[in-house]
């Protein structure tokens, strides 16, 4: 499978898009002012506990108290708040990792009250961003992902990937990170660790390691709330998870990202660092990539398939409700059954990269077009299951009903994807009302006028839909022609395929947009 990022670097945000075979999968935008990223470590503080919900509300810094259930402080939390209390007394010779005593677990069926009061200062990790009217759920069971590995501070488990069957392999990474980890750290050993060679897994160590030691750094003299370390860059996090010998090319159109990129290629997986290029094209990148009609297409409520089958996506405070429809598609040589087990085939399919693309999560509810046969119904399933299997975020999906339905859970840690592909219509400017078509070309010739008598511009364009512009410019004595005889200057016509019939622009000679 052919795999490319492409990445489109602009002042405020950054919008990332994979491509799997040329069709776009994911796409993540990245505020370069995002707080609260999942992944971040913040030193908060404990405003209220909440015994009947076993749980407390932490002060990050948000406008909404962070939410900190029991069961995600994780076993070790008494030894990282003995951790904390030392490193905010500013001596780091007190903090070694390696000379730590490490407190006893606790229990998974105790009382948070038991472990926190209010008031405290607590090290806790964002689990989940800000979404909707909620704050942020966090975590105080802090770990680090690197490329091959998890770092867990205070645990001394070694864990592997189910994903890496072979036993003798599991065996091989154990014994092999046993050799290395430092006293008083856990590690979660990640599927791509596979194979590894030791000195690849060793770095991957020592990056996290430093990583850890350097939020130690950072807690001397902290005062709740403050941010104490940022996870990496979405698009970082993305190459870190992803990168792998079917991602063929990361393009990029902003120097300094390209840079960046490249570097972290190099640290992570040398032999791909030719793979990033910088975009240097005079069209916009997503443009270039065929990405921006593809938004277009994949975004809002109807989703329509090549073959004619389309889906309805709504979208609800509690959940996702997606209905399948076969519009015009009928093969006549089939059955009813036949044609709707094809039809929900294709539109399984289709469903499990809207799920990615958009990051739907929660509760997802599908209405496939029903059928009776339970062989056929066992197919879908395994269909979805297969589809779904490229995957990276949890997801549990249960058998259809005997209503047609499937239902679908998946781990949102996000807001999901939204994005408007609706334009504000040019000509009436979103009012419904445009001005007199009789008066459209006085309007034309007043701003020209204007342009290149009163403000004396050369070299002036104007560019209009391709009816107008036929309009304009067709016959010996053409308005174009009376124009120029008029206020004698010479000015071009462009006709754009894009524009609405009553949209028209100016521009001049560097190609830059006059506005009136």
């Amino acid at each position: 499978m052919n795999r490319e990022l492409i990445i489109d670097s602009r002042a405020s945000e950054v919008d990332i898009v994979l491509l799997e075979d040329k069709l776009l999968v994911e796409l993540h935008k990245e505020k370069t002012n995002n707080n609260y990223a999942v992944g971040d470590v913040y030193l908060g503080k404990v405003k209220k506990i909440m015994p009947g919900l076993n749980a407390a509300f932490v002060d990050v810094g948000y406008e909404k108290d962070a939410f900190l259930h029991y069961l995600d402080l994780g076993p070790q939390i008494k030894s990282l708040n003995k951790y904390v209390k030392l490193a905010l007394s500013g001596k780091p010779e007190a903090v070694s990792m390696e000379n730590f005593r490490i407190e006893t677990d606790i229990e998974k069926t105790g009382k948070i009250t038991q472990v926190l009061a209010s008031g405290a200062q607590i090290l806790v990790q964002i689990a989940k961003e800000p979404i909707s009217t909620k704050g942020p759920r966090i975590s105080s069971e802090i770990s680090f992902a690197g490329r091959y590995l998890v770092l867990v501070p205070f645990s001394t488990r070694i864990s592997v990937s189910q994903k890496i069957r072979s036993s003798e392999e599991r065996n091989r990474l154990k014994r092999l990170i046993q050799s290395i980890k430092p006293n008083n750290y856990g590690v979660i050993i990640r599927t791509v660790a596979e194979n590894k060679k030791v000195a690849e897994l060793d770095a991957d160590l020592r990056n996290l390691v430093e990583k850890w030691e350097k939020t130690t750094t950072k807690l001397s003299n902290a005062k709740a709330p403050v941010k104490i370390m940022s996870e990496l860059d979405r698009t970082s996090a993305i190459l870190r998870d992803l990168l792998n010998e079917s991602f063929n090319n990361v393009h990029v159109n902003d120097p300094s990202l390209y840079e960046e990129i490249k570097s972290f290629i190099q640290t992570i997986a040398p032999q791909k660092a030719d793979i990033v290029k910088l975009y240097k094209g005079k069209a916009p990148i997503f443009e270039n990539f065929g990405v921006d009609k593809q938004i277009k297409g994949l975004f809002g409520k109807t989703v329509t398939i090549r073959s004619g089958v389309y889906l309805i996506i709504e979208h609800t405070e509690a959940m996702h409700v997606i209905d399948v429809n076969s519009g015009h598609r009928v093969n006549k040589e089939n059955s009813q059954e036949e044609n709707a087990l094809e039809v929900n085939l294709e539109a399984a399919a289709e469903i499990a990269r809207q799920l990615r693309l958009r990051d739907m999560g929660g509760i997802i509810v599908i209405d496939f077009i029903d059928m009776h046969d339970s062989k056929h119904r066992r197919e879908l399933y395994q269909k979805l299951k297969d589809e779904m299997a490229r995957d990276h975020a949890k997801h549990t999906i249960l058998p259809p009903s005997k209503f047609g339905l499937v239902q679908i859970t998946r781990q949102r840690v996000r807001p999901e994807m939204n994005v408007e592909i609706l334009e504000r219509c040019p000509v009436c400017d979103g009012s419904g009302k445009i001005k007199p078509s009789i008066l459209f070309t006085d309007e034309i010739e007043n701003n020209l006028k204007y342009l290149l008598q009163d403000q004396n511009e050369k070299n002036v364009t104007l560019a209009v839909h391709p009816y107008m512009h036929a309009y304009l410019t067709k016959g010996l004595l053409s308005r174009r022609v009376k124009w120029m005889w008029k206020y004698r200057k010479t000015f071009k016509i462009n006709a754009m395929k894009n524009y609405h019939m009553l949209d028209y622009k100016f521009f001049n000679q560097n190609n830059d947009e006059l506005t009136i």
